[in-house]
């Protein structure tokens, strides 16, 4: 059986960057930073007190006021960044086979702010017995923003979600991919959201010492591949991709802004939130992608990486992009957009893959900002291009995105230009 082609011919974003791909995208290759103090509640007795939240999002502009109660905020960003995606890649649906359209859309945790509030509302008064709102389940449950976007537009095909922790959105791209090229659907809608500014979020990672404490400088805490770092900056948001088989892309003509070539997966086997300190996991999910991709190391021009300012996680891929490209790796250019997003968990992969196709489509490499000279780590190679501070121009054929979850999940997905 010869497999099809799988272009992306449609993208939609809300981030901390920008409620649309535009914006985001432009503030990316500007070097902005979406941190800020905690707005969501209130953190003054917290450890970390910044995040990296969206801003200005109003559920009002999608839904009316008894509809937006049955939707979580990560639920919100989904169907946001679904609407952008769809209007973008010109689909009409009236003219579509809606049996062969799907939905493969993620979250690492989902409706956390769902969960906390309705125990919180349980708790606040025992003596009545439990009152629950209805909707409590299926807000909070991680499958039902691919629910609610196949119910908004009406599409029958493949509908779940991916659930791999930080990995959990490029999982669900490779999904995705993996059903169109094996002729399972003609177009998916893909991607992640997640929503987890929240008291519980933030405390819990916290405990475990993996947030940046750095509460006097919010928009210079993340700081990946720098010797000063200390942990991740949470953030928020939600990415789309419209995944499309590519004859059927051009029987409509679709804009194409690139292809899917290859996934990879693999486990680290090792530890419940650390990552491996050699980078066996990280190493083996990028073979596996270029395997899939049958590309050759000098093929690839530009990895984003998981990059998330955590003092193991970023040594260790560093070593693996050196295992892995050998020579080559110093010849990519390699960036950590999380310095200027925060970590979006579950949902950073398919933005990551967003801004993967963008510098494609641009030729440019948005930058990983906030490090300063002289703030080396001895264990890290600079001889690596890591983009520091401003983006950079140059040809790129094709990309590199990484996302590593807890639980040792590993996922990598390769895009490239479009070519005939």
């Amino acid at each position: 059986m010869e497999l099809k082609r799988v272009v992306v011919t449609g993208l939609g974003a809300i981030t901390p960057l920008g409620n649309d791909v535009k914006t985001t995208w432009e503030n990316a290759l500007e070097g902005k930073n979406g941190a800020g103090p905690i707005t969501h509640f209130d953190a003054s007795l917290f450890k970390t007190q910044f995040a990296c939240e969206v801003k200005d999002f109003n559920p009002g502009d999608l839904f009316d006021r008894k509809e937006a109660r049955k939707f979580d905020r990560y639920s919100q960003f989904a169907v946001k960044a679904a609407k952008e995606a769809m209007e973008d890649s010109g689909l009409d649906l009236e003219n579509e086979n809606l049996d062969r359209i799907g939905v493969i859309f993620s979250a690492g945790i989902g409706g956390i702010r769902t969960f906390e509030d309705e125990v919180s509302n349980y708790y606040a008064d025992t003596t009545k017995g439990p009152r629950f709102n209805p909707f409590f389940i299926p807000k909070m449950i991680a499958d039902i923003a691919a629910g609610h976007i196949s119910m908004i537009y009406g599409l029958r095909g493949p509908n779940y979600a991916t659930v791999s922790a930080c990995a959990s959105s490029t999982n669900a791209i490779i999904d995705a991919f993996n059903l169109i090229r094996l002729g399972k659907a003609n177009v998916i809608v893909s991607g992640g959201a997640e929503a987890t500014i929240s008291p519980s979020a933030v405390g819990g990672f916290n405990a475990m010492h993996a947030l940046s404490t750095r509460n006097e400088t919010p928009e210079t805490a993340s700081r990946p591949f720098s010797a000063s770092r200390d942990g991740f900056v949470i953030g928020e948001g939600g990415t789309a991709l419209i995944l499309e088989e590519l004859e059927h892309a051009l029987a409509r003509g679709a804009k194409i802004y690139a292809e899917v070539a290859g996934g990879g997966m693999s486990a680290d086997a090792y530890h419940i939130t650390a990552s491996h300190p050699d980078g066996l996991g990280a190493k083996l999910v990028m073979h596996n992608a270029l395997e899939d991709a049958e590309m050759n190391l000098d093929e690839i021009d530009y990895i984003n990486v998981h990059g998330t300012s955590t003092p193991v996680g970023d040594i260790s891929e560093s070593k693996a992009i050196i295992d892995v490209f050998g020579d080559h790796s110093y010849k990519l250019n390699i960036s950590a957009t999380k310095s200027m997003t925060g970590h979006l968990l579950g949902g950073a992969g398919a933005l990551e893959a967003m801004f993967s196709i963008l510098a494609i489509r641009d030729q440019i490499v948005p930058p990983t900002i906030n490090h300063e000279d002289g703030d080396d780590d001895p264990e890290i190679d600079y001889r690596l291009n890591f983009t520091f501070n401003k983006a950079q121009k140059r040809k790129i054929r094709a990309a590199l995105s990484n996302t590593f979850g807890f639980g040792g999940h590993n996922a990598s997905v390769i895009l490239k230009q479009y070519n005939k």
